[in-house]
């Protein structure tokens, strides 16, 4: 599906027929169908879309890297309406939401933040030297029960975190390579696209139990970005190098 020519920096599903899309290519966020792939509303942002979250059921948020914000947006039917823009601490990465706040990361300190959607600074993760927990933070989701779980590109490692930002415990796995998209199914259903190794792997933390869920066999090249729709029990997968999105049910 979704075949506008485009570099797919990050999706999240709206609702279970509508997607939105990181058009990293062309400076836009994108609401797309999907069903069909059909653009149904886009913004032009003028600065690179990397990553995306809703913040509720009818507004979303990207972030901006390059010129160091967060833009909120609204979700009305099926079009989007800018709302309001905040100014971040630094070249934002990654975003998801915590309870009515927003949660960012960035590739050196402050590495978290959690900020209000009127842009105060509530929490922040610092750590230097021996202490240094983060290299490369990147893409971060947070699971049903509102805990935190931050990919480390770097590291390879998964870290989570409470509302916060304390750690409460870290993870890694030979099957953790150049980790990239990551989403939460339940709060023991944790999906990372492991895209060193061209696969999508499945975490669950109760156990510590890491397995590959779909591989190269599956259609899956350098993993990027992904999403998860409930409703229908399907996972939204964008790859590096092709503008395409790949639709497969999780069992």
């Amino acid at each position: 599906m979704y075949t506008e020519k485009c570099y797919i920096r990050d999706l999240a599903v709206v609702s279970q027929d509508t997607l939105l899309v990181c058009n990293g290519s062309e400076d836009k966020v994108e609401l797309v169908s999907s069903q069909t792939g059909e653009v149904l509303s886009q913004l032009d942002l003028q600065a690179v879309a990397w990553r995306v979250c809703l913040v509720g059921r009818d507004r979303a948020a990207v972030v901006l890297p390059l010129v160091q914000k967060v833009q909120l947006m609204k979700i009305k039917g099926n079009k989007l309406v800018k709302d309001k823009v905040l100014k971040v601490s630094d070249n934002v990465w990654g975003i998801t939401t915590s309870g009515d706040n927003l949660v960012v990361s960035y590739h050196k300190q402050p590495w978290l933040e959690v900020i209000s959607t009127d842009g105060k600074v509530l929490h922040q993760f610092h750590s230097t030297g021996e202490t240094q927990h983060f290299k490369y933070p990147d893409f971060i989701t947070t699971s049903p029960d509102g805990t935190l779980w931050v990919l480390d590109w770097d590291n390879n490692t998964i870290t989570k975190m409470d509302a916060s930002l304390t750690i409460l415990k870290t993870f890694t796995s030979p099957l953790l390579e150049r980790p990239c998209g990551i989403t939460a199914v339940t709060e023991d259903e944790i999906l990372v696209c492991s895209r060193g190794n061209n696969s999508l792997v499945l975490l669950q933390p109760s156990t510590n139990t890491w397995s590959t869920l779909l591989g190269k066999d599956d259609g899956i090249k350098k993993p990027n970005s992904l999403t998860y729709c409930p409703q229908k029990r399907e996972i939204f997968v964008a790859p590096n190098d092709t503008d395409r999105i790949k639709v497969f049910k999780f069992t």
